[in-house]
């Protein structure tokens, strides 16, 4: 064969090798972090609560601004929610990109179709039963044919309260009636009788309490304990496209933690800036609640699977999520 035959036959199968190459090429690779759009703003949700502290102490100081500027976002904007079913209808509807909420309503937003994922723990327990003070409470059974105010539907605090009374034999809205309400309006509700209980996250029991209006009969702690409460969700595309963005996410968040710990009267005084809380409520509960702030996702695995199962038996789910339809763990790393 003739070397320039030969030459022309080596050409055609590079250029089909390439050219099968550009075919078979995963399309899930065309965007990769180092292609992807520029993220200019992340916006974040939260929700008043000394659960969610970190994110308003590291929000205050700028130090997600701070963190992420060297990985290209220039604004970071805020949204507040009164609780996490709220929340999660936002984060459906493409409005915030990262989420500190209740596990709970995670799950429920997961079933309806949410791209996101739980990267990390925020706290545990941390929740209290509140009944008025000239209610005598000997135990779950005194509150039969009472009625309690707690967060909505599909909320941390309405999944774990629901559980904790039919585990007590008692049936929710048949025995003990539950009305699903924003921390403001319960604590209205409580003070001016409408309400016989509340079971909310700090700082709201105590501003009941400081008020003259109620008393703590039992922590959540007690109800499940070692409970995960809130975590930190952030979206399926940041996830995606910008890893890089993520670890530094939880980074600041620990930073924020860490130095909640060590500087807790001057992160309550922070917090009663940017919510408007009473000093001495934040305090307060800072003092008296049962709850930890946990970064660490590894540890909170079993008590979210075992919401998930709870809220399948409630009916607020169609199926048992399972972890890796819940989770990425992979950015986590204990510091």
């Amino acid at each position: 064969m003739k070397p320039m035959k030969i030459m022309a036959i080596a050409l055609v199968a590079i250029a089909l090798l390439l050219i099968t190459a550009g075919c078979t090429q995963s399309s899930g690779t065309a965007t990769t972090p180092s292609t992807a759009a520029p993220v200019k703003e992340l916006r974040i949700g939260y929700q008043p609560s000394t659960h969610q502290m970190a994110a308003i102490t590291a929000l205050e100081k700028g130090w997600f601004k701070e963190d992420l500027a060297p990985l290209g976002v220039v604004n970071i904007s805020d949204k507040v929610f009164p609780s996490g079913p709220p929340e999660m209808a936002a984060m459906l509807a493409g409005e915030i990109d990262v989420a500190y909420v209740g596990a709970a309503p995670v799950l429920t937003a997961l079933s309806q179709g949410l791209d996101a994922k739980i990267v990390a723990g925020v706290n545990t327990q941390g929740s209290d039963l509140v009944v008025r003070n000239d209610i005598d409470y000997k135990g779950p059974e005194s509150l039969k044919g009472l009625t309690i105010a707690t967060f909505q539907v599909g909320s941390i605090q309405d999944t774990v309260l629901r559980d904790w009374l039919n585990k007590n034999n008692l049936t929710p809205d048949k025995d003990v009636f539950i009305k699903g309400m924003g921390p403001g309006d319960a604590v209205t509700a409580i003070t001016a009788g409408k309400v016989d209980a509340i079971f909310l996250p700090t700082p709201s029991p105590s501003t009941v309490v400081n008020q003259g209006k109620g008393k703590v009969v039992v922590h959540s702690g007690e109800m499940y304990p070692n409970h995960t409460c809130c975590v930190l969700v952030v979206s399926g595309k940041l996830i995606r496209e910008h890893p890089e963005i993520v670890r530094q996410i939880i980074k600041t968040n620990d930073r924020a933690v860490l130095w909640n710990q060590q500087n807790i009267d001057e992160a309550a005084v922070i917090y009663s800036t940017k919510t408007g809380a009473k000093l001495e409520d934040v305090k307060s509960s800072l003092a008296e609640w049962d709850g930890n702030w946990a970064s660490d996702p590894n540890i909170i695995v079993e008590p979210v699977l075992d919401y998930a199962k709870i809220q399948y038996e409630l009916g607020y789910i169609k199926k048992p999520l399972t972890r890796d339809e819940i989770f990425d763990l992979t950015f986590y790393t204990k510091s």
